[in-house]
């Protein structure tokens, strides 16, 4: 189980989570219009969930219906 940035985070990129986490597993650089989390590194602590200020982050089996595509989003920017 890994944790997903979902839409709320397009745009705004507020880099809090990746100050938390323990495993520095989110990444995104200027030209991508979000943060992303690395489901193979990710250990599933929530500590970037808590610290995101615009609650994009969810545990991948929460994300809502409407932002499920962000799963693979999140796994395909680390292939």
């Amino acid at each position: 189980m890994a944790y997903v940035i979902a839409e709320p985070c397009i745009g705004v990129k507020d880099k809090a989570c990746v100050d938390v986490c323990p495993m520095d597993c989110i990444h995104g650089g200027e030209d991508n219009t979000q943060m992303f989390i690395n489901p193979n590194e990710c250990t599933s602590c929530g500590a970037c969930e808590i610290e995101c200020p615009v609650a994009a982050i969810y545990d991948e089996y929460e994300v809502p219906e409407k932002w499920r595509h962000y799963i693979k989003l999140n796994a395909a920017h680390f292939d």
